[in-house]
């Protein structure tokens, strides 16, 4: 019997746990989190509350359940070290230790590595440790270009030219806050194509990619307001995407082991745990947005429902470093993932409300992600509150799904319609054509 640690307590999270229990028979689950997930409280064989930066509570919790591993969900404990002092009392992570968990705690670190190993997709950019010289590459950028904080922002530190900074004068007085805060900012040429996800487990030398995925950040329909954590994701029976060509798959492969393998030579360590690469299809080939060093969320509820191995043996060999032993499959399945989440979200969002959720088709997956349970039923808070997943042999199935189960729901929550429609995938088509 494995005893597996999970930390964290979001949507991502549940599962991540769901596919623990599902897919191996002999585990126990161990929960910690800074809150009680009602998903997570039917799983877990045990669960403690408390701060995911209580690194010291969190190593003694782990030494009590005698875990075999931890997996980490969040990426703010990945960033802060956690697997480094999980490591110090013998016990191992899926998650990278502090110094490669820099992939996405340090835009700046990512470029330069990417640069210096001479790995393609990387935009011109440059990376400013105090302002002089941003209004002369700003100038040199011209009207496209993307301003990075150079620290952890809950994926919400990315600002683009047109979407939220109208002019060069915004992407200073920006820039000028990144500085503030992280004390580094990252100006990067715009790039022009349809992003995609594709999530690897590495085990330090090798990749086993995962299905690829579509996030959809904007708030509203029609990928209009404010960028929020994501707003649902969808993915396909082929495990690619209807707007890529089977290349665009292996050119981000490619990098995603190439950076592996640099992360290695640079720091000395190996990245053991997710890489989740955010890449550009454009005209010229795949380009690299980012990297973020754990699961997606809400990809997460994308591809680990689809996964056919036993996932306490793909975490074992993401440790052990033989990924390259284990056969890891996924169903051949399409999926579409819709978040309802509270009125006003992200900027001003209801709290504290009451929601109740209807009777669910068999086939859709749901996961729960801010809410509280309480005497008085669900309750929200100020994120994403629950996530259906609609998974069918299409698209098309599978989004009709998700869309019955969010009709269930009563209350204060809205969500984007359009995710996974054939309207929208169309568009994503077209696009795509006219650049190429």
């Amino acid at each position: 019997m494995k005893k597996v640690l999970l930390i964290g307590n979001g949507a991502r999270e549940h599962v991540i746990g769901e596919t623990f229990k599902r897919t191996s028979k002999d585990v126990e689950l161990f929960c910690y989190g800074k809150a009680r997930n009602p998903g997570l409280l039917e799983l877990a064989d045990d669960y403690e509350v408390g701060s995911l930066e209580d690194f010291v509570k969190i190593r003694d919790y782990a030494l009590k359940i005698k875990a075999d591993f931890a997996f980490i969900g969040p990426d703010d404990p990945i960033g802060a070290g956690l697997a480094d002092a999980l490591l110090e009392v013998g016990i191992h992570s899926v998650a990278p230790l502090k110094t490669v968990a820099r992939l996405e705690s340090s835009k700046g670190f990512t470029r330069e590595l990417v640069n210096k190993y001479k790995i393609p997709g990387n935009p011109k950019y440059k990376v400013f440790m105090k302002e002089d010289g941003m209004k002369e590459f700003l100038e040199e950028l011209g009207e496209h270009f993307v301003i990075k904080a150079d620290v952890l922002m809950g994926g919400k530190g990315v600002k683009v030219s047109g979407d939220h900074l109208k002019n060069h004068e915004e992407a200073l007085d920006y820039a000028r806050e990144c500085l503030k805060a992280a004390g580094c900012v990252v100006f990067e040429e715009k790039f022009v194509g349809q992003e995609f996800s594709l999530m690897s487990f590495a085990d330090g030398k090798h990749t086993v990619e995962m299905p690829a995925v579509q996030d959809h950040k904007r708030a509203f329909e029609g990928d209009k307001g404010p960028n929020t954590g994501g707003m649902g994701s969808y993915s396909d029976s082929d495990h690619s995407l209807p707007f890529l060509k089977p290349s665009d798959i292996d050119e981000a492969r490619t990098i995603t082991h190439l950076v592996l393998k640099a992360l290695a030579q640079e720091t000395g360590s190996e990245f053991k745990g997710i890489m989740y690469g955010g890449f550009m299809a454009t005209a010229n080939g795949v380009r690299l947005i980012e990297y973020n060093a754990r699961f997606g969320d809400p990809e997460a509820m994308n591809v680990l429902p689809l996964l056919n191995t036993n996932f306490v043996e793909v975490c074992e060999a993401v440790i052990n470093g033989d990924l390259n032993s284990l056969k890891v499959e996924f169903a051949k399945k399409a999926t579409v993932c819709k978040y309802l989440v509270p009125e006003g979200y992200p900027e001003k969002p209801v709290k504290g409300q009451k929601i109740e959720i209807g009777k669910i088709p068999g086939d859709v997956k749901m996961y729960y992600s801010s809410v509280d349970q309480t005497d008085e039923g669900l309750i929200l808070s100020s994120s994403r509150a629950v996530a259906f997943v609609g998974i069918a042999d299409s698209i098309m199935e599978a989004e009709q799904l998700a869309e019955s189960a969010c009709g269930t729901v009563k209350g204060p929550v809205f969500y984007r319609k359009d995710i996974g429609t054939s309207e929208l995938i169309a568009k994503r088509i077209s696009m795509m054509e006219s650049l190429r």
